[in-house]
Parts: C-alpha cells; sequence; structure tokens
C-alpha cells in the first residue's frame, strides 16, 4: 500500500493557486484512473484506487497548509503504513518554474507544510515530490504562493503537472530511487 498526499489549502479561493500544485497532481491521477477522492476522513478529503498490484491511497488534507501533518499522521496510523509508502507532493519556491526534485528525506527547505508533516511524524524520512514555483518577482512569499499563475507561465506548468503524475506512477512501480534517478 502507498499514499500519496497531495498539499494545498481547501476552497475555491485557493484552487488555481501556486500553493495547491499538490491538490492538482492528485485530482489529475484521479482523473486518469477513474476515481473519487471526495470521502471525508482524518480531516482530508480520500480516494482509494488499485496501480498494478499496489492499493494506492489519495489524499488532500482539509487542515490549510501550515496544519497538513495532523492529517498525514493520521492517515499513516490507521492504515499502518510507514513512512517510505507516503508521498507528499507540494510546490516549492526554491526551484525554478516547473522543474521537479524528488528525494526520499530531507528538509522542509521553508515549507509550511512540510514542516507541519516532519513536526508531527517526528521524522524528515519520507519521500516527497517538489514542484517549482519559482521566486517572487518581488514581495512576500506568502503573498505570491497564494497567487495563480501568469499566463506566460501556465504551459511549463501544465507539463510539470503532467511529469508529476508520470513520476508518481513510477515511484509506486519502482520505488523511490528509481523515481528520483528518473526524473531529477
Amino acid at each position: 500500500m502507498k499514499i500519496l498526499v497531495g498539499l494545498g489549502n481547501p476552497g475555491e479561493k485557493y484552487s488555481k493557486t501556486r500553493h495547491n500544485l499538490g491538490f492538482v497532481v492528485v485530482d489529475r491521477l484521479a482523473r486518469r484512473f477513474g476515481v473519487e477522492v471526495s470521502r471525508r476522513r482524518f480531516r482530508s478529503l480520500v480516494g482509494e484506487m488499485s496501480l498494478d498490484a499496489d492499493r494506492l491511497i489519495l489524499v488532500k488534507p482539509l487542515t490549510y497548509m501550515n496544519r497538513s501533518g495532523l492529517s498525514v499522521k493520521r492517515v499513516l496510523e490507521h492504515y499502518a503504513c510507514s513512512k517510505e509508502s507516503l508521498m507528499v507532493i507540494c510546490d516549492d519556491l526554491n526551484l525554478p518554474s516547473g522543474r521537479l526534485r524528488i528525494r526520499g528525506k530531507g528538509s522542509s527547505g521553508g515549507h509550511k507544510g512540510l514542516e507541519s508533516i516532519i513536526a508531527s511524524l517526528g521524522s524528515t524520512e519520507f519521500p516527497r515530490l517538489r514542484i517549482g514555483i519559482g521566486l517572487p518577482p518581488q514581495g512576500e512569499a506568502s503573498e505570491y504562493v497564494l497567487m495563480p499563475f501568469l499566463k506566460g507561465e501556465k504551459g511549463v506548468v501544465e507539463e510539470a503537472l503532467e511529469t508529476a503524475c508520470e513520476a508518481v506512477i513510477d515511484w509506486v512501480r519502482g520505488g523511490i530511487d528509481q523515481c528520483a534517478k528518473k526524473y531529477n
């Protein structure tokens, strides 16, 4: 069993913002495989699917970004899964727009959602897939992440989202090392 958590903020107000790329990847995978991520459990929206011989739990925390760890911990405890069976998808200010970075462990890099998960799990050792959104040209990062993408950025982001979906599928099938080698 694998657990895929897409980070974002709930509500229409945030649906098209840079900070919701994790939600977008979960939604795209759900559509691709004909699954609904609509069951309310663990302070999240949850869906389940099979991919080859693996059961995949799709999760979108409803706790808002800064408290994502509360949901993630409950999901892992309920399904009795190890942290290595978890993949967290989020945006990343420190990566150029559209670039992916996949790691099996690591720091939060200042991402509040990852900070919350690390604090709740008491560990930095869980896989994550970061999707670059680039640094803000000016202003505060907290405002930038809650803005929609500009028209000129949409092509790069669209390609990154499709690649992220493929990376998740490869992670389920081949593990984190193989996935990181292919997409980093």
